[in-house]
């Protein structure tokens, strides 16, 4: 299996998803703008939002793949397929007793999650009623990661990375067709949650038939492969998802600020969700299986290889897409956003979010390289530990840059933590001999920093005068940004290019 051509593979089917998920945003500011509506919506999705962050995206992939990888090589398909079965059995009936509790106690939730909500009852009120509806999305998207987990770990990439577009295509339907027919009519955007759950799960179903890996669920609580899948997945929940869980305390915070300020940092963070999943949730999909392998094997070089590979990449694919954020923060918000009951000032508190948030691209792309160099080891606990410290360190950041920067402060302290987390991460793998960089670090990137140099320029002269993005309507803008990004990107490569870099080198090939 060629690494650059499957990640090229799921980078296309999650970029399908990302721009059905900016179209979706588009439509939801244009339709419903930022207020307390979209307030209550937004805080009743964050914590189902959070769960498909930390099982789509993380911890359950990190805990199953690696030891699914090694029954299978073990015992064969039939082994295999037992676990599986397992697996599904037990984890549906924990999921099923989660969802009812988080419906029961939705009011208590919303306490604890959106504090600033309780003294106004009708804010209140609505937002323990959007998560009720959907909170049961936590049990579908997590046997949706379970399909995936089984997919990926028989390199089957594209179905698990296109799935996700189902979901934007139920928000999009509803809030299209079905939003009129709701009293208020946010909570179609609820029922959307609850529509794209379902859809996802379907959806790959029919794959796992492919493969002979349709789980045939059974209670396995006694079983000693359930178990370990089980240990390792607790403490990875936290291990793999201090950003995510950073951010749900910021909702906290931002609930006690100006209204929107929730809307306005949800905004900014799915805009740094497009090249996060591009390339991060990409690479530490294709990485955790091949380097579960390389352990499984004890191919000690090929398992140090394949991060140094998964680093280079990282650094140079994110580092443009984090100056790009932060040059065109204005017209990437304007052309997206500004719209309908989104106004200049949303744009402008959105801009100073998303410019924060930039700051920390490449350590929270890093971070999903990185923390799979522990899972496929199946170390759990020096991951935890790193997530402690870089958790505590958020909060204390929080304190000191929410009072003069307000909401695009707890942006800046979920960027700076992330950087913190990659570099703990780094340093632990250095320590244990598990990573050791290959030559030439110090040419690839002064290399890499003269491109961006150029590229920032470039972006710069192109965009123009900031304020002149408001001006303009939505086509003229949506033409303008894609040649300003066509510009940058072209002088961005052109330069590395020049510089020496050719597509081959970075080819890399690992048994399938």
């Amino acid at each position: 299996m060629n690494l650059l051509r499957a990640l090229g593979g799921v980078s296309a089917m999650t970029l399908v998803s990302r721009i059905l998920g900016f179209a979706r945003d588009l439509l939801i500011a244009r339709i419903f703008g930022a207020g307390a509506a979209t307030d209550a919506f937004f805080v009743a999705f964050r914590l189902p939002n959070l769960l498909r962050r930390i099982f789509a995206e993380g911890a359950f992939s990190q805990a199953f793949v690696p030891i699914l990888a090694e029954v299978r090589n073990r015992g064969g398909d039939a082994s295999a397929r037992a676990l599986v079965d397992r697996v599904a059995g037990t984890l549906a009936v924990a999921l099923l007793v989660v969802a009812a509790l988080g419906m029961l106690a939705a009011p208590l939730v919303i306490r604890v999650s959106a504090p600033g909500f309780v003294d106004d009852a009708d804010r209140y009120g609505l937002s323990v009623d959007l998560l009720r509806i959907t909170f049961p999305y936590i049990l579908f998207i997590s046997l949706t990661a379970l399909a995936a987990g089984i997919l990926n770990t028989w390199s089957r990439f594209a179905a698990p990375a296109l799935a996700p577009a189902l979901l934007n295509l139920s928000f999009i339907g509803f809030a299209l067709w079905a939003a009129p027919h709701f009293d208020p009519p946010v909570k179609a955007l609820a029922w959307a949650v609850f529509a794209g759950g379902v859809l996802q799960l379907a959806f790959l179903l029919p794959f796992l038939a492919r493969i002979g890996m349709l789980p045939r669920p059974r209670w396995g609580g006694g079983d000693p492969g359930v178990r370990r899948v089980m240990r390792q997945m607790l403490p990875a929940l936290f291990g793999v998802s201090v950003g995510q869980i950073s951010l749900l305390i910021n909702t906290i915070f931002a609930s006690f600020l100006a209204a929107g300020s929730v809307s306005w940092l949800y905004y900014a963070d799915r805009l740094m969700e497009f090249p996060t999943g591009l390339l991060g949730v990409a690479l530490g999909t294709i990485l955790l299986p091949s380097l579960s392998r390389s352990h499984a094997d004890r191919t000690a070089e090929e398992y140090s290889r394949l991060l140094d590979w998964g680093l280079r990449i990282t650094l140079m694919l994110a580092a443009p897409a984090a100056v790009a954020l932060a040059v065109l923060s204005m017209p990437l918000v304007a052309t997206l956003f500004h719209h309908g009951a989104f106004s200049a000032h949303d744009v402008a508190m959105t801009r100073a979010a998303l410019t924060a948030y930039s700051i920390g691209l490449v350590g929270l792309i890093a971070v999903k390289v990185l923390a799979p160099g522990f899972y496929a080891r199946q170390d759990v606990r020096t991951p935890v530990k790193i997530a402690l410290v870089t958790l505590a360190a958020t909060q204390l950041m929080n304190l000191v840059f929410v009072q003069p920067l307000a909401h695009a402060g707890l942006a800046l302290a979920i960027a700076l933590g992330a950087c913190l987390n990659a570099w703990l991460l780094l340093r632990g793998l250095r320590r244990i001999g598990a990573y050791q960089p290959q030559p030439g670090w110090l040419l690839f990137g002064l290399k890499i920093l003269a491109a961006l140099a150029l590229m920032a320029g470039a972006l710069w002269w192109a965009a123009g005068p900031q304020e002149q993005w408001l001006a303009w309507q939505g086509l003229e803008r949506a033409l303008r940004l894609a040649a300003v990004c066509a510009v940058g990107a072209g002088v961005y490569f052109a330069a590395l290019a020049a510089l020496g870099f050719r597509l081959k080198d970075f080819s890399r090939r690992v048994a399938g």
